[in-house]
């Protein structure tokens, strides 16, 4: 699903939400992403950056949400040694430099434990994300007399789960204190053809609802 499909459905969501009078949340957040490539020599890296969600709870324990984040860009540094032949193509000596930004957008299932203060809750999310990392990599190698053959577009399958707690400071306000979540994406690496990677994030925000908890 593109991005701008996710938002329409998300903007459809919350003015059914709010014209039905359904219990709803909806959430904005800082969120950091250590994001694992799955390339020799290319570290793993930290992506800071924001977004946000729409949750329907169906009940006081089970929800289902939707979520979109937006990660900002980071530099990529990839260093070969020598010329390694790849299944794509000529990676020459040298240091290979590039920036590259990451979506997310995904839904699923939520089961929450609400109490007064503290709501905890876990989460099993579908969907895809899109990074230009690996496009923007092979751009700099190829820049550099490199070879590598490579689409600079993917939106692969990608998996949360994970949980958190929220702080409710009154009956519609609640802080996000923390969700924390693996994340499995598979992309396909253009420059060793491995396609997992395993990852980490975690948000923090503030939760709006209405309707009740």
């Amino acid at each position: 699903m593109r991005m701008k499909h996710l938002v329409t459905v998300l903007a459809v969501a919350l003015l059914s939400a709010v014209a039905f009078g359904q219990k709803f949340e909806v959430y904005g957040d800082y969120t950091y992403m250590q994001f694992n490539p799955s390339v020799t020599g290319l570290q793993s890296r930290a992506l800071n950056g924001g977004g946000g969600g729409l949750q329907w709870n169906m009940s006081p324990y089970f929800g289902i949400k939707a979520d979109l984040q937006g990660y900002m860009s980071t530099q990529w540094t990839l260093t070969s040694n020598g010329t390694t032949v790849t299944p794509h193509g000529t990676i020459p000596a040298g240091t290979f430099s590039s920036n590259a930004t990451m979506f997310t957008y995904a839904f699923g299932p939520v089961i929450r434990i609400p109490a007064k203060k503290i709501t905890p809750f876990g989460e099993l999310l579908f969907g895809q994300s899109n990074t230009n990392a690996y496009g923007q990599l092979i751009s700099a190698i190829n820049g550099a007399g490199g070879a590598i053959n490579g689409s600079a577009t993917q939106h692969p399958f990608t998996m949360f789960i994970g949980g958190g707690l929220d702080w409710n400071i009154n009956r519609n306000v609640a802080l996000r204190l923390a969700e924390m979540d693996y994340v499995l994406t598979r992309y396909t690496n253009p420059l060793t053809q491995t396609n997992n990677q395993n990852n980490f994030r975690y948000l923090g925000g503030l939760v709006f609802r209405w309707g009740g908890q």
